[in-house]
């Protein structure tokens, strides 16, 4: 009979402590939901201007407002290199000679 009584405190217990965890998931996904849901502006590393998206050959990049500074996020100097190929804009010109 004590058993039985343990067995049901430690499923009480857990269930209490599920249901716990359960709503501090709840409230950790509702944080970070209106957290993202903030305007993020990107801030220039050069001069802390803020940067804007621009197309350049529809590669997205970060150009900063106050400095035109270029910066490119991972990936997207491979993108420019691959669409200038033959070497014969200015880009390709940089590292044919």
């Amino acid at each position: 009979m004590p058993l039985e009584l343990d067995d049901r405190g430690r499923a009480l217990e857990n269930e209490y402590f599920r249901q716990k965890e359960k709503e501090l998931l709840e409230k950790m996904k509702a944080k970070i939901e209106s957290e993202d849901s903030k305007d993020l502006q990107l801030q220039c590393p050069k001069c802390n201007g803020t940067l804007y998206e621009a197309d350049y050959e529809t590669v997205k990049i970060d150009v900063c407002n106050t400095c035109t500074g270029v910066w490119l996020d991972a990936g997207e100097l491979a993108q420019i290199a691959a669409k200038d190929e033959g070497g014969t804009g200015w880009f390709g010109g940089l590292f044919s000679k």
